[in-house]
């Protein structure tokens, strides 16, 4: 499971990093300048979740199953969280109207402060 969160962490900060260049030097000519901060809350908060994977799967002292348990918790929250933020900071790029899916932002947020509660709770409890 280490491997796949650490992969899985990889993975999410190479998107961040290919979706922020998009976001910092194609994005500012076709949305407005709020649109492209919105469209950075996305990326930062997804570079930090990947950070977060990272340093998930090197913690030894907290238990598998406990890991993946945490582990969906973010990276459900990375997905409902930036990627609907990067389709609501686009949403004049396109003929759908991305506003009618703006609720699931919220829910990701949620998923990854569950994430968090989850794995300080786990490690309080597992630390000894």
């Amino acid at each position: 499971m280490n491997k796949t969160i650490f992969c899985t962490g990889v993975f999410f900060g190479l998107l961040a990093v290919v979706i922020g260049a998009f976001g910092a030097h194609g994005l500012g000519s076709l949305v407005s300048v709020g649109e492209v901060d919105t469209f950075k809350t996305g990326v930062t908060y997804q570079m930090y979740h990947a950070l977060f994977l990272l340093i998930l799967a090197s913690v030894r002292s907290i238990s598998e199953e406990n890991k993946k348990l945490v582990y969906y918790f973010i990276i459900s929250g990375i997905v409902l969280f930036s990627f609907s933020i990067y389709l609501l900071a686009t949403n004049s790029l396109t003929g759908f109207d991305f506003r009618a899916i703006g609720f699931i932002t919220p829910i990701g947020g949620v998923l990854l402060i569950l994430g968090w509660l989850l794995l300080g709770y786990r490690a309080y409890r597992e630390f000894e």
